[in-house]
């Protein structure tokens, strides 16, 4: 069984964990104001908002239902479109009618969800952010500048919200009906519990990959939902190491400050992973396990050498992240044996970071190739090398010889020439719908120039680099 608030009222359901939030509040609610789109959280139709109580406090934050679980709405605070009306419009209705944004008023639902949850935000309201907040909403009209008009319409309202617990003023303002002051006191009386995982029961956190490859399976698979394991998504700092629990979320690491001290543009880097709502879902050790050769964060944490360690029957064991993946979608791993932490050594002064990512757009695209380094100096010479690069090979790629031929040498570009000779050898791509071959081997080049231009450009511009590998 699993129990929840839905809007305003509180439901319990023997419906099977596996379905889905958004078949479950069309078919069995009766609220069709949600809307089926892709079914694969590319459309941003089927959004929701889902609150979870931290601290005392509601948090919100929005999800694409066509991929969600019912087991992860377990004590949470689930809303629809139908959760935000009051007698008179929204602030952020009202923005989308003044501005003319709903179009054929399909994807509006999600829009007006999107931007609603904006303005639950603890922090102040910009325009930027505020376009940030629906970078996973597809309008089919391509009228996205009465959109984008109808968000700065609504930033503007905004401007005197206080930036913590802003939930009682956006009541009193109309933002949000009032029984939104409730649901904190409501939802700590939810104490129903989850089924038991049945044996051989597939591990399923965010389900942003799985239920994307098998919709309709998920539904009556046995499963192990382990999403709402709190314990797992902290992050933190021990014995020179930072630790991150493997239900943590993108958003969870965007929003630590254990990790936007280790890597100053964190907030640059996790925009480049997917939408808002996936970022939201989607789990650190999700993206491990499913192992395309393109996951974002894989490729990410590669690059700081981490370290894996997984559980089976209490028994702990710790892993390199690089010795993971033994071949396409092979792991290194039992299959009941779970992630539980991810680890890596908390990065001195003398180390240096960066991600990068080519793909057909900027938002909620799967990269046609990605790379990430991490690098230690003294003085000009490289002391420590870690290089990562995806979508080249079968797996999410660690450049071993590359790595290692560039220790202990002087940044020239010389020096970048020849590593990426080494880099060219370590590679093995395909054409594919993201590219062809060549032109994954040239992204694959310029990625490793952008690196070194990025973290020393006193050192480097694109054109020595080029002319020097000419």
């Amino acid at each position: 069984m699993v129990q929840f608030i839905l809007n305003t009222q509180t439901v319990q359901s023997e419906e099977p964990l596996g379905m889905t939030v958004l078949d479950f509040v069309r078919y069995h609610k009766h609220l069709r104001g949600t809307k089926i789109g892709c079914r694969e959280g590319d459309c941003g139709a089927c959004t929701i908002m889902v609150g979870s109580l931290v601290k005392g406090t509601m948090q919100y934050r929005s999800m694409t239902s066509c991929l969600m679980p019912l087991a992860n709405a377990q004590g949470k605070h689930i809303v629809t479109i139908e959760g935000f009306n009051m007698e008179q419009l929204n602030p952020a209705q009202q923005a989308l009618v003044n501005e003319g944004g709903t179009q054929c008023g399909f994807c509006t639902v999600g829009f007006i969800v999107s931007m609603t949850g904006y303005c639950m935000e603890n922090a102040q309201a910009t325009y930027d952010e505020a376009i940030a907040a629906i970078d996973g909403n597809i309008c089919r009209c391509t009228g996205y500048k009465s959109i984008e008009r109808a968000c700065q319409q609504l930033v503007k309202s905004l401007q005197k919200k206080p930036t913590q617990k802003p939930i009682e003023w956006l009541v009193k303002k109309k933002y949000l009906p009032a029984y939104f002051t409730t649901i904190p006191k409501r939802i700590k009386t939810i104490t129903a519990s989850q089924a038991k995982p049945k044996t051989n029961s597939i591990a399923v956190a965010g389900g942003t990959d799985l239920y994307v490859q098998r919709p309709e399976d998920m539904v009556t698979a046995p499963a192990n939902h382990v999403f709402n394991q709190n314990k797992l998504k902290t992050i933190y700092a021990k014995n020179g190491y930072v630790y991150i629990g493997a239900q943590a979320t993108a958003t969870d690491m965007l929003e630590s400050s254990i990790m936007q001290t280790c890597f100053p543009k964190m907030d640059e880097y996790m925009k480049l992973v997917s939408s808002t709502p996936i970022r939201n879902m989607g789990t650190v050790a999700g993206n491990f396990v499913n192992a395309s050769p393109i996951g974002d964060l894989t490729i990410f944490f590669l690059a700081l050498n981490s370290e894996i360690i997984l559980t089976l029957k209490n028994k702990e064991r710790t892993i390199l992240l690089k010795d993971f993946y033994k071949g396409y979608k092979k792991l290194s791993k039992k299959p009941t044996e779970l992630i539980h932490w991810i680890r890596f050594k908390k990065p001195s002064k003398n180390h240096v970071f960066n991600f990068e990512k080519v793909c057909k757009r900027t938002h909620l695209d799967i990269a046609s190739v990605n790379s990430a380094a991490h690098i230690s100096t003294k003085g000009k010479t490289i002391k420590e090398a870690h290089i990562s690069i995806g979508g080249v090979g079968p797996i999410p790629t660690y450049l071993n010889k590359t790595s290692s031929f560039l220790i202990d040498k002087k940044l020239t570009p010389a020096l970048i020439s020849e590593a990426h000779k080494i880099l060219n050898s370590e590679i093995s791509p395909i054409s594919d719908a993201r590219g062809s071959a060549d032109y994954k081997r040239l992204l694959a080049r310029q990625l490793f120039f952008a690196h070194f231009i990025t973290l020393f450009p006193s050192t480097f511009s694109l054109q020595q680099l080029v002319v020097e590998s000419a």
